[in-house]
């Protein structure tokens, strides 16, 4: 943490300044120095909501398309989450730390597909509904439809949000939806589903609530619906319909 002899100096310097560096810092993939950037810009008074979108996010939107060109490869992937990954927890404190002051607005799982490793879209989104005030239960990555039907049995959250990465393990999600109904559990949760190859007609089809385009639409759509008063008697009562509401994308 800054000392208060160099506060006023990072106070002249714009949010262009931190979010600039916390860019650099994670494509270069250093831990400590995306670690302090990110503190800098806390005690500056920079809200970490346009950290993570303007910095976090950008930063692993450019080693998405570098590693898509093949100027770097999957470790350099895996070193820049890591590097993100340290912001982030500077941002937010642990799930178990951290209790916002009116409480949660509601409990969000989420999880990478099973058949699916990829994790830094997901990441971003559960960091970013963090902040925005929600309890997030993160189950990782390759996550078996099993597994979120008997965690969702056992902590009863108001959402589960899937990401597939891949065409071949989209169709888990469909699983997970059927699931959901065999289990009897499917009309006390919403669903949310994203990933690059995961298309609005795609989540229509499987029957999901919510198709958000990226971290901050999948936030500004699971404000909507806990601001609706009720988020299960939303779709009940004919106010809102999966048809209706699935309307962007969420690249998770």
């Amino acid at each position: 943490m800054i000392d208060s002899n160099l506060k006023s100096l990072i106070n002249m310097h714009s949010k262009e300044y931190f979010i600039s560096k916390i860019i650099e810092a994670v494509l270069e993939y250093n831990e400590s120095m995306v670690q302090e950037f990110a503190q800098d810009a806390l005690d500056a008074g920079i809200d970490p909501v346009f950290l993570i979108e303007r910095g976090f996010s950008v930063a692993m939107g450019l080693v998405g398309e570098m590693f898509s060109k093949g100027e770097i490869y999957l470790p350099h992937v895996i070193a820049s989450s890591e590097a993100m990954n340290a912001g982030v927890r500077i941002l937010m404190p642990s799930q178990e730390e951290y209790v916002p002051v009116n409480g949660f607005k509601g409990t969000i799982m989420i999880g990478t597909i099973e058949g699916d490793i990829h994790s830094i879209g997901k990441d971003i989104v559960a960091a970013s509904l963090r902040i925005a005030g929600y309890k997030v239960i993160d189950l990782g990555i390759d996550v078996h439809v099993e597994t979120f039907i008997s965690q969702a049995m056992k902590l009863s959250p108001d959402i589960i949000a899937t990401s597939a990465l891949m065409t071949i393990t989209m169709i888990n999600q469909r699983t997970l939806e059927e699931k959901l109904k065999e289990t009897g559990i499917r009309d006390n949760v919403r669903t949310i589903v994203g990933g690059t190859p995961v298309t609005p007609e795609w989540a229509q089809s499987i029957g999901a609530d919510i198709y958000g385009i990226d971290a901050t639409d999948v936030v500004e759509k699971v404000n909507d619906l806990f601001e609706s008063g009720n988020i299960r008697s939303l779709f009940a009562d004919g106010n809102l319909s999966p048809a209706s509401y699935v309307t962007e994308s969420m690249n998770l």
